[in-house]
C-alpha cells in the first residue's frame, strides 16, 4: 500500500469583482461542508484569483468474504 496520500483537485475562478470577505466565506464553506483545503492560489494583475482546491481521497477495502 503507498505512503503517499492521493489527492483529488478542483480548480476555482474568483472574478476580480468578488470582494475579499466574499471570496473568504466561498473558500470557508468548501472547506468546512466539503471537507476541501487550500493548495494554491494565484492572485492575477487584473484582480481575479484562481484557487486550487484539494481533497484526500479514502480509498475504503471491500471485504474479500
Amino acid at each position: 500500500m503507498d505512503s503517499m496520500p492521493e489527492y483529488e483537485f478542483r480548480d476555482v475562478y474568483v472574478p476580480r469583482g468578488v470582494s475579499r470577505a466574499a471570496a473568504t466565506r466561498l473558500l470557508t464553506d468548501q472547506a468546512e461542508y466539503g471537507q476541501w483545503e487550500l493548495a494554491r492560489l494565484r492572485l492575477y494583475p487584473d484582480g481575479s484569483r484562481r484557487v486550487r482546491l484539494r481533497r484526500r481521497i479514502i480509498r475504503q477495502l471491500r471485504p474479500t468474504w
